[in-house]
């Protein structure tokens, strides 16, 4: 069994559409989909979500949401008409539109597009629609609810064929409706995927699957058969945004694998995201490769603080974290020397108020020899779970480097030894990128 979501170019014309239903009837195996909003037709084009938030900007400024409106039900009634199928969305835009004026927020407003394609899919599809607000649940604060939507997900699904459910958004207790964060039809997909213990959790969009490098920084780049959950992690958050970085977790507690697959070419294999124990252990095979990807990602800060004899002064780091935490920073990395320790933010969270006060506070805490802050460094990860059978590797990273006239800023490395992260000047970051990226895949 699979569930199988489609991206927003997949669901943004009735061309498109029409191709996603090839792919649905072609396999007997898909029974449960996940659709996101219309997206972009053309580089030029907005998307409906766009559309949607457009009505609450209409109704704060003229007092009513008119002219946005009838934009979102022109770009539907064009797929229904695309589509010839006999669908009257009026009574779901009379109701949206009655209550964006009647005060409704952004979360219900960016929700409806994929609640409309939801119900427009189905209708093309002759399948069931669940509503993602009957089975996706948050708390109060707008927290996930992973138990109860698992549950939820389970009984509504249980003596159902064949659905479609929209992406995007859930409920909370009082009714009302919250999303994830943009992309979260991902996150929506794999949550349906535990729910329903599927065999594969197949992610439909417009690329043939998750490249090696950002095809912005080099043209063509190799795609990857297969990754890893951690390795995926590990590339999501230096900005490789195939998928949202969310969605691996409700697939990781039941070890479901996610497939990339294009719409548009859907005879390439894509890429198999599988779980890190099972490949770990010999279940999944890959071509052996040193490194699965790279990324990176610019506007990071650090702290250096220096003092003598740091690594015998009892508590030092858990007071120097102490002080980031009181001022609500996260830590990104933290790689440090005997009498070194360098602290790796995001610069973009910080004012200068509070750069100050943290120097401030540390000089007075920790009594360093020296204490500094520097803008401007981007991180480089290489990621690969080959890189600890290989010998010489981080030798041609910095060789690689050091021929690109890269200068390194910092070098961090976990300890499973998943990655290489390397700090040099955000100026840099694209050619170190490349750099590395040819030194390990030479013609």
């Amino acid at each position: 069994m699979k569930v199988l979501k489609f991206g927003g170019t997949s669901m943004a014309n009735a061309s498109s559409i029409r191709k996603v239903a090839e792919i649905i009837e072609k396999d007997a195996d898909a029974r449960f989909i996940v659709v996101s909003a219309p997206g972009k037709r053309e580089p030029s084009d907005i998307k409906v979500t766009d559309l949607l938030l457009d009505c609450i900007e209409e109704r704060n400024r003229a007092g009513i949401c008119d002219a946005a409106l009838e934009k979102v039900v022109k770009r539907f009634d064009e797929i229904i008409n695309g589509l010839s199928i006999s669908l009257d969305l009026t009574p779901e835009f009379n109701v949206i539109r009655d209550k964006i004026n009647g005060g409704a927020g952004v979360d219900y407003a960016a929700s409806r597009g994929e609640f409309l394609s939801g119900i427009v899919t189905a209708k093309f599809l002759g399948m069931r629609f669940i509503d993602a607000g009957d089975v996706i649940r948050f708390d109060m604060e707008g927290n996930f609810d992973s138990e109860t939507t698992n549950r939820l997900v389970e009984q509504k699904t249980q003596e159902v064929a064949r659905a479609v459910i929209p992406g995007f958004y859930g409920k909370m207790p009082n009714g009302k409706i919250k999303t994830f964060s943009r992309g979260g039809s991902d996150v929506t997909g794999a949550i349906i995927a535990r729910g329903v213990k599927a065999d594969v959790y197949e992610n439909w969009t417009d690329v043939d699957g998750f490249m090696t490098v950002d095809p912005r920084i080099e043209q063509n780049p190799q795609i990857i058969e297969m990754l890893t959950y951690k390795e995926l992690r590990e590339l999501s958050y230096m900005g490789a945004n195939v998928l949202h970085p969310d969605s691996i977790f409700p697939v990781r507690k039941a070890d479901i694998p996610i497939n990339i697959r294009n719409t548009f070419n859907p005879s390439a294999p894509g890429t198999m995201i599988v779980p890190t124990k099972k490949y770990m252990s010999g279940e999944y095979k890959r071509t052996d490769r040193t490194i699965t990807g790279i990324a990176g990602k610019t506007d990071f800060a650090a702290i250096y603080v220096e003092k003598s004899l740091m690594n015998s002064e009892l508590g030092f780091a858990r007071k120097l974290l102490k002080i980031l935490e009181r001022r609500n920073i996260l830590l990104e990395h933290l790689p440090s020397g005997i009498d070194t320790m360098t602290v790796v933010v995001d610069a973009a969270s910080l004012c200068p108020e509070t750069v100050n006060a943290v120097l401030r506070e540390i000089k007075e805490e920790l009594s360093p020899n020296n204490v500094e802050y520097v803008e401007g460094i981007a991180l480089v990860a290489v990621v690969g779970h080959g890189m600890n059978r290989k010998k010489g590797t981080a030798s041609r990273v910095f060789s690689a480097l050091s021929d690109a006239d890269v200068n390194i800023r910092m070098i961090d490395q976990g300890s499973s030894e998943l990655n290489i992260i390397i700090g040099v000047e955000n100026g840099d970051c694209q050619k170190a990128i490349k750099a590395i990226y040819r030194e390990f895949n030479k013609k």
